[in-house]
């Protein structure tokens, strides 16, 4: 068992060093986890374009559900590093056990909104032939959501413990085994039928089942895992811990759904500036999701770190922690915001070969530069706060900032501002989601900096009363 932090080194060079000990395997997970996404859009884009036209879309509505159920299911990992900071063994088991019952809780209602998106493929007037592409598609997934769930249950777990080296082992065995099965299962390779871009989403799927089989046998096998006693005495179903982790983790979920859809929303607003300009969009769009991964995973490594101070009621560590969380996150989103602005060219026109969309895409990279560094900030912030268990207003900040600036500031700015009105542009989304993300980080910066000196202070209130009663 990883000791408590209350026992762990303060000093800055030692928290600096934990976290980049627990963030660099989940960059690579994520890393490897966007190149599965992105081999389904090559393979289905050269077996036709209905095809990948139907895996584009489903794949969106399929993120979106998906980042919604496992948002929630991140409660999981704040509620044993607290047991993990305290040094409460005992209670590990029984946290994990109820996760693993809410992601089976989440699968029914996932499972439905895959099997049922007609309605909004009708109201995002998607082709009949395309749309049932994306609807076969999200059938195929569907098979595999259960496991999906249950693995990152397995997932915030071993983050929670500090071992995220294995989520980087089974992301590698699962990206192996897709890309093939996935071709294969396309284009009708290997004794298989061909299934189109269907294929993809079956591939997708199967390869859920494998990371779950790979999880389970580490937990049992592993000899690390004995002393948590992970499926001694199993429990069945608990109202009350249920309740709390959905309590705790639903917001996280809503947050997570707010973030991703919000760029999803940006794409289909701003398609009637025609081809040329969607497809600039979508260029910048990818660069952010590779560039996010970054401070996602320092993001998640000071989730969890915060949550092992607090639960040893460190709160100075933890304040600390998250200072260097955000200090971490936005030194390397300057420097690979440097590095791209150097690159803008050469990566604008491997993306693309279209003049008229590289010259979109080109003018929109001052905006992807500035959204990056207060994205990396805010994202560090907000993880911080789910690590001393503060979800609930984050999930208001998150309404308002990304839905209220982000889209609605953005669509005002690209159609109906004055200075727009004759000549509409996509960089008017861009520009409001840079006001949003500075927005965002500044009030989670006012709310960490109030939640973490009120623990700080209330400690040091005890301290006193502890030492009043010891003098008496």
């Amino acid at each position: 068992m990883p000791p408590s932090t209350s026992a762990s080194p303060t000093g800055t060079r030692a928290i600096v060093g934990q976290l980049l000990h627990l963030a660099w395997p989940i960059l690579i997970a994520q890393l490897l986890s966007m190149t599965m996404m992105v081999a389904d859009t090559v393979i289905a884009g050269r077996y036709g374009t209905a095809d990948l036209a139907g895996v584009a879309i489903g794949s969106s509505y399929y993120i979106s559900v998906v980042m919604l159920l496992t948002g929630t299911l991140q409660a999981i990992s704040p509620t044993i590093a607290h047991h993990v900071g305290a040094g409460r063994q005992e209670a590990i088991a029984p946290a994990l056990q109820q996760g693993f019952w809410l992601a089976l809780l989440l699968a029914g209602p996932g499972i439905a909104l895959l099997l049922n998106p007609g309605f909004l493929l009708e109201a995002a007037s998607v082709p009949p032939a395309v749309a049932a592409k994306a609807a076969d598609y999200l059938a195929a997934t569907a098979f595999g959501l259960p496991a999906l769930l249950l693995y990152r249950s397995f997932y915030a777990f071993n983050n929670a413990v500090g071992r995220p080296r294995v989520l980087m082992a089974i992301s590698a065995i699962t990206m192996s085994v897709h890309i093939p099965l996935a071709w294969a299962l396309t284009n009708g390779a290997l004794g298989f039928a061909p299934m189109g871009g269907t294929g993809c989403g079956v591939s997708t799927a199967t390869v859920h089942w494998i990371a779950l089989g790979c999880g389970f046998a580490y937990l049992v096998f592993n000899p690390a895992y004995k002393p948590y006693r992970l499926f001694h005495a199993w429990q069945a179903p608990r109202a009350q811990a249920l309740g709390q982790l959905l309590r705790l983790g639903l917001p996280m979920g809503v947050s997570t759904f707010i973030d991703i859809s919000s760029f999803t929303l940006i794409a289909i607003l701003a398609a009637r500036l025609g081809t040329e300009t969607v497809a600039g969009h979508r260029v910048i769009a990818n660069f952010t999701g590779m560039i996010y991964m970054l401070p996602l995973s320092l993001s998640i490594a000071t989730m969890v770190l915060v949550g092992q101070s607090a639960g040893a009621q460190d709160w100075r560590r933890a304040r600390r922690t998250a200072r260097l969380g955000m200090s971490l996150a936005l030194g390397f989103s300057l420097l690979v915001g440097a590095l791209l602005w150097m690159l803008r060219e050469p990566l604008v026109a491997f993306s693309s070969a279209d003049p008229a969309v590289q010259a979109v895409a080109l003018g929109l990279v001052v905006w992807l530069l500035l959204y990056q560094c207060f994205d990396a900030l805010q994202t560090v912030a907000a993880h911080a706060l789910r690590g001393y268990k503060v979800t609930l207003l984050p999930m208001l900040v998150h309404s308002l900032c990304f839905w209220g600036i982000g889209l609605a500031g953005g669509y005002w700015l690209s159609f109906h501002a004055p200075w727009r009105a004759s000549a509409p542009t996509v960089a008017g989304f861009w520009e409001a989601c840079v006001l949003a993300t500075l927005a965002a980080t500044l009030l989670f910066g006012a709310l960490l900096r109030a939640v973490s000196r009120r623990h700080v202070r209330e400690a040091a209130v005890q301290e006193r009363r502890k030492a009043r009663m010891r003098r008496r």
